[in-house]
């Protein structure tokens, strides 16, 4: 195969492995009912002047299946911490007491439920939205090859492998929302 193909497939191959990486990333940031700390993953705060991720500043554990303990590292940024939680849309009430700040995640009900498995869903089709994207992208790179010599069969080929890994990974993102569902659903 020519060598300029092989290394289209190799970029295309890359950028859909980021891709699932990515989707499952957005996947494990809607939560589930147990508490976990990677709830918290996209709440950053204002640390002396810079966007700084919750991570950054504090300990973050579980105690439970439904508490969750952040521990900051400053006292003053207690209630910098507490404001960004309560903005961050989760749902979620902390609890400060002064050197700690204690969130209960509370049961889901089925309402709720089904809401979060409609988001993991669209979650999912975004993944595989990207992942189309990087298909035609590098076929229409291939299709250009033509005028560097490549031959019509080689492009048929290259074609043929960029399908082969689209839905290679468009079955990984659907392994990725059917746990996602699961998880949610289980109560």
């Amino acid at each position: 195969m020519n060598e300029l193909i092989s290394l289209e497939l190799d970029d295309c191959k890359e950028s859909m492995g980021k891709a699932v990486a990515h989707t499952e990333t957005e996947l494990s940031k809607i939560r589930a009912g147990k508490a976990s700390p990677s709830m918290l993953d996209g709440i950053s705060i204002d640390y002396y002047g810079s966007m700084t991720p919750l991570s950054q500043v504090s300990n973050v554990n579980t105690t439970d299946a439904r508490t969750i303990v952040i521990q900051p590292w400053e006292k003053n940024i207690i209630s910098t911490i507490e404001k960004a939680i309560m903005e961050s849309n989760l749902g979620l009430n902390p609890q400060n007491d002064g050197s700690i700040i204690r969130l209960v995640v509370p049961v889901l009900t089925e309402e709720r439920r089904r809401e979060l498995v409609k988001k993991a869903k669209e979650e999912a089709e975004k993944g595989r939205i990207t992942i189309r994207n990087i298909r035609k992208d590098a076929n229409e790179s291939i299709k250009k090859l033509k005028n560097d010599g490549a031959s019509e069969d080689e492009i048929k080929t290259g074609e043929a492998e960029v399908q082969k890994l689209t839905d290679s990974f468009i079955v990984k993102v659907d392994q990725l929302s059917e746990l996602k569902e699961k998880d949610i659903m289980t109560v």
